[in-house]
């Protein structure tokens, strides 16, 4: 399954999950309306008279309450969910060695799949467990536990990681945070009824029928949440055995994600939490957190032992004693080249939200060659803003000198010092690595305050346009840091992806390939076969339209269009960009970088590439 038939799919799940919630309200609705019209029969002089359209109302108006205070408690993403788990961040220059190996695994894991490496929050539970959560991409963060790093070697830990990033790729995310809401709405019900049972206790008149109300809520209530669970546990099931899957294929290694699943079984504490709010997040989790709901129709995961033959079909049953094992390395080195990928394309679009050999190979290599100082000033919050400043200053001498001198004023104090510090390491690497290294920053600059980021925000704008123009690589480095960022420091509405037919937005489309066309080559008669290739390939009707400069402003208002694409109508619109640039067979570094910003603008993260 490839990354926008996961997306689309998820889209399903949350549509069903829709139709069932509705199916639970109506019928909690029902119960309660049979329950409270009872109640008043049977006691005439409490003087009460309610249709059942009044009590539909009240009810449904409760549930829609508790859901709508429980979402917008959400809101601010994975960092919500995490420090709501009792998580604590680990920061990006943490000396830790178990901190930094586990960073380093994910900043790989990230940079292959090309997009921001998330925040890694670190629970204090010695089982072991892990878990990604957040609305999107951008504000999703990854959680593990104390005991995953203890007893888990590279190989293992890579796997767990791997599995959750396939949960942030497959749009896994979006998905637990509205059951977390939803069933928050259902048990909201029996919650009340809980009030009422204590609320009789202090009555004097008519607290035998507040008695029974309150009882027969709390049954209703809860009775609700049991079936609410069903369906959160098999919308969880079938989502982790297509987690597990990728992870096999993001690592090449079925060992990896199948160790980690043996060390489970053998372990005392297993992958349980003791912390009391992760019940309502249990199917977020890389393993089963409730000892009682481990197997059976309740259990948010398949068993284990069906998740560890269905990655290693040879396995004999028996579990790794933690007791007897260390977390060292066992296994071949996760990046053995004696691998062999089976990720094979045969579209352009194939390639998004996948992780396979030479991505990922080619990040370990990247991360392995970064200069120390550069790598260390990615994991500073001085340094990093430093970093991103050193990447846009201007080529020109005279108006880098005017650049520099308004960062000395503007610039928090320590920044400056740290920009004239690594000025000449930037000015030497590689253009083509450019984008890697602002990518690498975004987790270290989500550590910024709201004030900060404010500062950062206007410095980084203000050198954009200090030379009257904005170039491409500007363009996509201030669309991919305003998209990971502003997320976490701004209130911004989430593309719905509503638009599943490219023609409905035909104009908007033809004059993006129209830019991308125009960029593809010198000669115009060139730009236009290359622009008709690709709108026939979407059977797109209008004409070539040359475009020598355009305003990017111009072109954030058509990415704002195009997000409200679904999965299925993105990929379409990809895979004709693609074939609009590689027209002549060669991908230039200024093409490659317009599609990079483009497919992170969509929220459809290109693997890592160093070629051009």
């Amino acid at each position: 399954m490839n990354f926008f038939q996961a997306q689309e799919k998820a889209k399903r799940n949350t549509a069903l999950l829709v139709f069932l919630f509705i199916c639970a309200v109506l019928i909690l609705i029902t119960l309660t309306n049979v329950l409270v019209n009872f109640l008043l029969a049977a006691n005439t002089d409490m003087g009460i008279a309610l249709s059942p359209i009044e009590i539909s109302l009240v009810v449904l108006g409760v549930i829609t309450i508790a859901i709508t205070y429980k979402y917008l408690s959400l809101k601010g993403g994975g960092r919500v969910i995490a420090e709501m788990l009792g998580g604590r961040l680990i920061p990006s220059d943490t000396q830790n060695r178990q901190h930094r190996q586990l960073l380093n695994i994910v900043q790989e894991m990230a940079l292959a799949a090309g997009m921001p490496a998330p925040p890694v929050y670190l629970i204090p539970e010695q089982s072991i467990n892990a878990f990604a959560a957040g609305l999107t991409q951008r504000d999703a963060v990854i959680g593990i536990n104390q005991g995953t790093l203890d007893l888990l070697n590279r190989s293992e830990l890579q796997g767990v990681v791997a599995h959750e990033f396939s949960h942030i790729l497959n749009g896994d995310m979006s998905l637990n945070l509205r059951l977390i809401a939803i069933l928050h709405g259902i048990v909201f019900i029996g919650i009340i009824g809980y009030s009422l049972l204590r609320g009789a206790a202090f009555q004097r008149k008519n607290a035998m029928p507040l008695l029974a109300l309150g009882l027969g809520l709390v049954v209703i209530g809860f009775g609700g949440l049991f079936f609410g669970n069903l369906i959160k546990a098999s919308v969880s099931r079938q989502r982790e055995y297509l987690a597990d899957a990728s992870a096999v294929q993001f690592t090449r290694l079925q060992s990896g994600i199948a160790n980690a699943l043996k060390k489970i079984g053998g372990h005392a504490q297993q992958s349980h939490l003791r912390q009391k709010n992760a019940e309502q997040a249990s199917h977020m989790f890389f393993g089963s957190i409730l000892p009682k709901f481990s197997s059976g129709l309740l259990a948010t995961h398949p068993p284990l032992e069906k998740r560890i033959l269905a990655i290693d079909p040879s396995w004999n049953g028996k579990f790794v004693d933690t007791l007897n094992s260390s977390g060292q390395e066992t296994q071949a080195n996760s990046f053995s080249k004696s691998a062999k990928s089976s990720n094979l394309v045969s579209n352009f679009s194939d390639q998004i939200g996948q992780i396979n050999e030479a991505s990922l190979d080619k990040a370990n290599q990247f991360l392995t060659d970064l200069p120390g100082q550069i790598a260390t000033s990615t994991c500073n919050v001085f340094e990093a803003r430093a970093l991103i400043y050193a990447l846009l200053l201007s080529k020109d001498e005279t108006l880098r000198q005017k650049q520099l001198l308004f960062l000395a004023q503007k610039a928090e104090k320590g920044v400056p010092e740290c920009l004239n510090k690594l000025l000449d390491t930037v000015n030497e690497t590689n253009p083509s690595d450019r984008f890697n290294l602002a990518l690498m920053t975004v987790p270290t600059l989500k550590q910024l305050s709201k004030a900060q980021y404010r500062i950062f925000s206007s410095n980084i704008n203000e050198i954009i346009v200090s030379d009257g123009k904005v170039d491409l690589f500007e363009w996509t480095l201030h669309r991919v840091l305003t998209q990971s960022l502003y997320s976490q420091f701004e209130n911004i509405k989430p593309a719905r992806g509503r638009i599943k037919n490219l023609l409905r937005i035909k104009k908007d489309i033809a004059e993006l390939l129209s830019i991308l066309a125009s960029h593809s080559d010198s000669s115009e008669e060139r730009c236009r076969k290359s622009y008709e290739s690709a709108a026939r390939s979407i059977n797109l009707d209008l004409a070539f339209k040359h475009i020598d400069y355009f305003d990017f402003r111009q072109l954030n208002s058509l990415i704002e269009t195009i997000r409200e694409l679904s999965p299925g109508a993105k990929k379409q619109l990809i895979d004709a960009a693609y074939l609009c640039i590689q027209s002549d067979k060669s991908v230039s570094l200024e093409e490659r970088t317009l599609l990079q910003g483009i497919c992170a603008a969509l929220d459809c993260p290109l693997p890592f590439c160093e070629e051009t």
